[in-house]
């Protein structure tokens, strides 16, 4: 469910992103993770789960994240996008530390969304380092 909710994730972004431009598209960053905060939290509760595989919002946050570089440096780029994308779902898969520890020591809403945003500036982090060391 996290490698569609990413990859469903990436067309909403662009489009998002190519209507409303980078201040739109941060806008709708902030929009998407206070409704998932919310979303994530009443699902949990009505269902008696934490971080249920049936929540993929957060990857949209994520995902979105990882692209506030490609946008901002490269534009609507095909392969800055899949990069954007193969490196937050390896963050996101593989959670290394503080990732790992915010999804099993947050409970809540909060631990639901907080990895995946981490993830996702993990990989914004990484695109950065590509595009100054050259990559573009």
């Amino acid at each position: 469910p996290g490698t569609w909710g990413s990859l469903g994730a990436l067309p909403f972004g662009i489009i998002l992103y190519g209507f409303l431009g980078v201040w739109g598209f941060l806008a709708g960053i902030i929009i998407v993770s206070l409704v998932g905060y919310w979303a994530s939290d009443k699902f949990d509760q009505g269902i008696g789960t934490h971080d249920n595989k049936m929540i993929v919002i957060d990857e949209v946050a994520g995902q979105w994240i990882a692209l506030i570089p490609v946008f901002t440096l490269w534009g609507i780029q095909l392969l800055p996008v899949i990069l954007s994308f193969i490196l937050f779902r390896l963050f996101d898969i593989t959670k290394p530390w503080p990732v790992s520890y915010i999804d099993q020591k947050i409970s809540g809403a909060l631990g639901v969304m907080a990895d995946d945003v981490l993830a996702g500036i993990f990989a914004a982090i990484c695109l950065l380092g590509l595009h100054y060391a050259g990559f573009s």
